[in-house]
């Protein structure tokens, strides 16, 4: 007699520790080995009409958060971003490894991984690398906005609405997140 057919469910993914963290985000302090620029160039992103375009602060922001003091690390990264932008994604896997394990305080190389992971559709993996990067660096919209993305995938609409919220607080400019936040809105979710 053979054993009786069982489904296994997959187990549900573990939002709820990154969950908290990111609602932390607001109170928590950045690293103080990030560059001092960041924040002036988050003060000025915070306005609501900021006096130069909001694309130069944010693409600032985000050369900041890519560089690094070892010329190796930055190639390394340049190398693992045009890896992902080009869908090479088994050629970035281990890029972006080698730069977690040889730099673990570096946020932008957790985030990087994170967001492959989560192309990947390795959603555990991607909240842990998630997890990292806030922890190094609490003014990381997009790692909290990945956050969301997951959630939504998931089907965890509260937290993504929650996520997106955060995520619009440190930078309230994006808004294809605002867009998004107004179709979680339950008024919104409940005439569909």
């Amino acid at each position: 007699m053979s054993p009786p057919m069982t489904s296994r469910l997959p187990s549900p993914l573990p939002i709820d520790p990154v969950f908290q963290l990111v609602l932390e985000v607001p109170a928590l302090t950045p690293r103080p080995d990030l560059p001092r620029r960041l924040t002036a160039l988050f003060q000025e992103l915070a306005m609501d009409e900021p006096p130069r375009p909001v694309e130069e602060i944010e693409d600032q922001i985000w050369a900041l958060w890519s560089s690094h003091e070892d010329r190796i690390a930055e190639e390394t990264m340049a190398a693992a971003v045009d890896a992902l932008g080009s869908g090479s994604l088994k050629k970035a896997r281990p890029l972006l490894d080698h730069l977690v394990a040889m730099y673990p305080d570096w946020p932008e190389a957790w985030n990087k991984r994170a967001t492959l992971a989560s192309i990947e559709k390795r959603d555990a993996d991607s909240l842990l690398d998630i997890a990292q990067t806030l922890r190094l660096e609490p003014r990381h919209f997009g790692a909290v906005a990945g956050f969301g993305n997951l959630c939504l995938r998931h089907g965890h609409l509260n937290e993504a609405r929650a996520a997106f919220q955060i995520a619009l607080g440190i930078n309230p400019h994006m808004e294809d997140l605002r867009d998004m936040l107004e179709n979680l809105s339950p008024h919104h979710l409940m005439l569909h």
